[in-house]
């Protein structure tokens, strides 16, 4: 393989990508609008109706539950049609779940409810995939400023929603889910409109092109890869990323759930629970390029590690706070939305960097299935913990069980290079018969 045929179709940057780029972060802006809604107003109107804060709690749960359930339904959509139909699609879904969202609440229904926000997670899963198809046609040296990018735009939905509630309140009680449906639909077909080219089909082509001097041609399309294959490339780095993601998410969701809990019961007004969960939702989505930037340009593993330890120490924070400490708390709360955000970013760019160009799209909804998973869970054992002991406990627990990924991501920094096993031939796509291996901690080129 010449070096001038490698630096064509590996070094250089798609000349798509500035636009594609630009365009996820719009269309991100505009859907997170609809997720921010539901992340507002769903724990909130579950409790309302049902009267019964148990019930609140699902309400948050479900939403997360629904994301996680259409995760790789729409990782394996991308995969066989690209990412702007998969992107279009769980948005359309969104759109559905919100509709459900505003009638139930119309009929004062909380079952009913429960049904229509975990329907409503197809806007949750759309928003968590699209930083992946901000990496499709990044610089290899790149891919986690650019997921970092789609990230950060979140923020301007996630600060809209609150400001939208009280306005769209004068169509009723879930006329607020209406602003979701229509932030879902816009983004849905902006992306299917707009996104063009499709960020994963034209990486596809880019790669065909450039090695053809390499002796890869148009017949080694991407093909459907057996179970086995897709198995047998999770190697060390992937189940390092996959352990990354989903503990930061389920700490980061344990203790936000929770926290709300503990002040009110402590006497805060929810005005001072709001600043809390501002600043909290601002350190999630608005340091992400910080955190990007830092792993283009230290590596994944040692960012990873960061976030860990952002973790590790916010929980203790929040958990040594006081009910009534609102400061105290918002910096625990600032710390753990960093943790997230620096978890996320750094391991969604290992992950994606360390399988091959065929099975990214799985691999990646295998991530997000597990991320949600985790923000489940979180939600509902921290409701435990908090039932059977205390805040404190809770923060304590959040804080150990984040130590493992603390520790796996130092000694992967530590020890030798030992890099993913290489994958199988026939798992190879179009582009990765070059795959380099990857250098735990460091950024690769593909």
């Amino acid at each position: 393989m010449s070096a001038a045929c490698d630096d064509r179709s590996v070094d250089r940057s798609h000349p798509a990508q500035r636009r594609v780029l630009g365009f996820l972060m719009g269309t991100q802006a505009v859907g997170s609008i609809g997720v921010g809604t539901g992340i507002t107003l769903g724990a909130l109107t579950a409790t309302t109706l049902s009267g019964s804060v148990a019930v609140g709690g699902l309400g948050a749960t479900a939403i997360a539950f629904g994301a996680a359930l259409l995760a790789v339904p729409v990782a394996l959509l991308a995969g066989r049609f690209g990412r702007r139909r998969a992107l279009a699609s769980a948005y359309g879904v969104g759109v559905v779940g919100a509709v459900g969202c505003f009638v139930s609440t119309a009929v004062g229904s909380w079952p009913l409810l429960l049904v229509a926000l975990t329907v409503f997670g197809g806007g949750t899963a759309a928003t968590l995939s699209a930083r992946y198809a901000a990496a499709d046609l990044a610089h290899p040296g790149r891919r986690a400023g650019a997921m970092s990018t789609v990230v950060w735009a979140t923020t301007v939905g996630v600060i809209a929603a609150p400001n939208l509630a009280a306005p769209a309140s004068a169509f009723g009680a879930g006329g607020p889910f209406l602003v979701s449906a229509a932030a879902f639909l816009l983004a849905g077909c902006g992306v299917l409109i707009g996104l063009r080219p499709d960020p994963l089909l034209a990486g596809r082509v880019a790669v065909v092109v450039g090695d053809s001097c390499c002796g890869v041609g148009a017949s080694e399309l991407p093909r459907r890869h057996t179970r086995a294959e897709v198995w047998q490339v999770i190697g060390p780095n992937v189940r390092l990323a996959l352990l990354g993601v989903a503990l930061c998410n389920t700490a980061m969701t344990g203790m936000m759930s929770m926290m709300p809990v503990q002040m009110t019961g402590g006497g805060s007004t929810l005005t001072v629970v709001g600043i809390v969960v501002s600043v909290h939702v601002t350190g999630m989505y608005a340091a992400s390029p910080l955190f990007g930037a830092l792993a283009d340009r230290i590596g994944r593993v040692p960012v990873l590690a960061l976030g860990a330890a952002l973790v590790v120490a916010g929980a203790g924070v929040c958990g040594m706070a006081s009910a009534h400490d609102a400061p105290q708390m918002a910096v625990g709360m600032i710390m753990l939305g960093c943790g997230w955000s620096a978890g996320v970013v750094a391991g969604s760019a290992l992950l994606t960097e360390s399988v091959p160009a065929g099975l990214r799209p799985s691999t990646q909804g295998l991530a997000d299935l597990v991320l949600n998973v985790g923000g489940v869970l979180g939600g509902l054992l921290a409701g435990l913990i908090m039932s059977a002991w205390s805040f404190t406990v809770l923060g304590l627990v959040v804080g150990f069980a984040a130590l493992p990924l603390l520790m796996a991501c130092m000694g992967t920094t530590l020890r030798p290079v030992a890099p993913d096993a290489e994958p199988p031939a026939g798992a190879q796509d179009v582009g990765t018969a070059r795959m380099s291996r990857v250098s735990p901690g460091r950024s690769v080129a593909l």
